[in-house]
């Protein structure tokens, strides 16, 4: 039985890592390292397949927004960075015989002309219950409908991409 696809909302500050950034990089793609949270580390490890779509969300910025789509190309894997003591993500719990944090890869697909902003997205028909818009929510790695990724880039102007 063929798996379906499913979609994610990562967010990044752009101050740090930007989806300019993304498209930057060597083959427009990266490892998604960092993620120092239990709940979007397992979604990271046991939940992200290949090919599933990435709503690239800049939080911290003005405004806050969805700034472009990638898709995963690499599934979960021990986020090496955590090993390295010159990291900003060192995690001296976290070690090679026994990770503790996990990271996938993501390659750019698209980057929006202008990103959808926070504001625009709370008042946008059909994304009232977007995990993104839950009160209190500020997970960085969520899972997103179908039908709110539709949504999201029918307001991008990129619909059936």
């Amino acid at each position: 039985m063929a798996k379906s696809m499913k979609y994610w909302l990562l967010k990044t500050e752009p101050t740090s890592y930007s989806i300019d950034d993304l498209a930057a990089e060597p083959k427009q793609s990266t490892h998604w390292d960092g993620v120092r949270n239990y709940q979007a580390r397992n979604t990271l490890r046991d939940d992200m397949k290949l090919g599933d779509r990435v709503l690239v969300y800049h939080s911290n910025a003005n405004p806050p927004g969805v700034a472009g789509v990638a898709v995963v190309t690499q599934e979960g894997y021990p986020d090496f960075t955590a090993w390295d003591p010159d990291n900003k993500h060192y995690d001296p719990k976290s070690s090679q015989a026994n990770p503790r944090w996990f990271m996938v890869d993501i390659r750019l697909e698209l980057v929006f002309d202008e990103v959808i902003g926070l504001p625009d997205l709370r008042q946008c028909k059909g994304l009232q219950g977007m995990e993104l818009l839950r009160k209190g929510s500020r997970l960085s790695v969520q899972p997103v409908r179908k039908k709110e990724f539709d949504i999201i880039l029918k307001l991008a102007g990129v619909a059936g991409k």
